[in-house]
């Protein structure tokens, strides 16, 4: 028994720390240039509204598609554009969800895609950055700036596509964008965080 135990056990010591490495790095000059495409199973789109000051109430959109464009030797040349199905937003109320696409709210049915195109990209840090670009949201387009951070670049190990992530947060106000349902008892602040990750295409 000892003799079929004991190489076990030393392939699963030996095997662990190879499967906990991870493949990514955060320096920017290890980074490829190139075009990439947003990996929509792994992108999320959270917010986060107050809701009457009793708690903060998120939600998220999902299936997320759009490209980028990365010059790590020339970060402020990077462009980003993506593209939000409204209807994809979900809570954790089937209710709420379905009111949300509805005519009081997002009105999905008439605005059925959310759409950001950023305009300027002006580095702040090693691996940060504010990304300026017009948000297209319930008919109207506005300028809105992101605060991202780089999360980490390189080869998936599981796909084996060359992939970046980044995290990016700003805040818009819901009422500029025609969104004014119970403003200012639910919240005109909407607070956005963004987990995205870009594939590159060859």
């Amino acid at each position: 028994m000892k003799s079929i135990l004991i190489p076990g056990l030393a392939l699963a010591l030996f095997a662990t720390p190879v499967l906990a490495q991870s493949p990514a790095t955060r320096d920017p000059a290890q980074i490829q240039a190139g075009t990439y495409a947003v990996d929509p199973g792994h992108t999320q789109v959270g917010w986060r509204v107050s809701h009457m000051g009793f708690s903060n109430y998120a939600g998220g959109f999902s299936d997320v598609s759009g490209s980028l464009t990365l010059d790590p030797k020339n970060p402020a040349a990077s462009k980003l554009s993506v593209k939000i199905p409204v209807a994809s937003v979900t809570t954790t109320s089937a209710k709420l969800t379905d009111e949300l696409k509805g005519d009081q709210w997002l009105d999905a049915g008439k605005y059925p895609t959310m759409t950001f195109v950023s305009t300027k990209v002006a580095p702040a840090g090693k691996d940060h950055a504010k990304v300026t670009g017009d948000l297209t949201l319930h008919g109207v387009t506005k300028p809105v700036t992101l605060d991202v951070t780089l999360v980490g670049a390189g080869a998936n190990p599981l796909n084996k596509k060359y992939t970046v992530g980044f995290e990016a947060t700003g805040t818009l106000k819901r009422s500029e964008f025609g969104v004014k349902t119970y403003v200012p008892l639910i919240g005109d602040e909407l607070h956005l965080t963004i987990a995205g990750a870009f594939e590159r295409q060859d």
